[in-house]
């Protein structure tokens, strides 16, 4: 359960936010200025009952018999999620995975700035990645404080992910986007966001393997 201006909203409600964000924009592109709950429920797989209650949790935005404005939606879900705030951003780990997210478009596109790149392999030290520089892991503490970031993405390996999220707390720190496959843990106030990739893959082998029952 997270909270938004004081009010309780369960977390599978704000982990649809990016779908609805994410599909509006596509419905800007098409030039489409108003939706109905109706429509937005066939098109993401989600009742309208369902999508007015999670916009309820966040003052509803729709007018009855007009849907809902696009744009405005579109704008105010953005807000919600915190995606006009320009967020400074750096990945911790320069290996495959590290050099995929640096290369990744959705970082300008929703408005984060990757502003650094660290590791501490000496023989990648002062390269690119995607016109950000890779810098030595010793600077780090450095970095943080003169350039104010904000989330810092975990790319490293397992068995040092928990210290070095602890060394990044203790920068000041206010997220954690963590690729290592642990749950990170920490008594101070920072948002973490653990992905396994592997879930999601396991979830899709169940969905393949429910159809060849059925």
């Amino acid at each position: 359960m997270v909270h938004y201006n004081g009010k309780k909203v369960p977390s599978v409600v704000i982990k649809r936010l990016p779908r609805y964000y994410r599909y509006l924009g596509e419905l800007l592109k098409q030039d489409i200025k108003r939706i109905s709950s109706n429509v937005l429920s066939t098109k993401m797989n989600v009742t309208a009952s369902q999508i007015r209650q999670d916009f309820n949790y966040f003052g509803g935005f729709g007018q009855q018999g007009y849907g809902y404005n696009v744009e405005f939606l579109y704008r105010e879900i953005g807000e919600i999620l915190g995606l006009h705030e320009g967020y400074k951003t750096i990945i911790v780990g320069a290996g495959h995975l590290g050099h995929a997210l640096a290369n990744h478009s959705t970082f300008e596109k929703r408005g984060f700035r990757l502003a650094g790149i660290f590791d501490i392999d000496e023989t990648i030290i002062g390269k690119e990645i995607n016109g950000v520089k890779i810098m030595h892991i010793d600077t780090l503490e450095e970095f943080i404080a003169q350039n104010g970031i904000d989330i810092a993405i975990l790319a490293t390996p397992r068995a040092v992910v928990q210290d070095m999220a602890n060394r990044l707390v203790a920068c000041g720190i206010k997220g954690l986007w963590n690729f290592s496959y642990v749950e990170l843990k920490t008594d101070q106030p920072v948002a973490i966001e653990n992905v396994h990739l592997s879930d999601s893959l396991m979830t899709l082998s169940y969905k393949i393997k429910q159809g060849d029952e059925e």
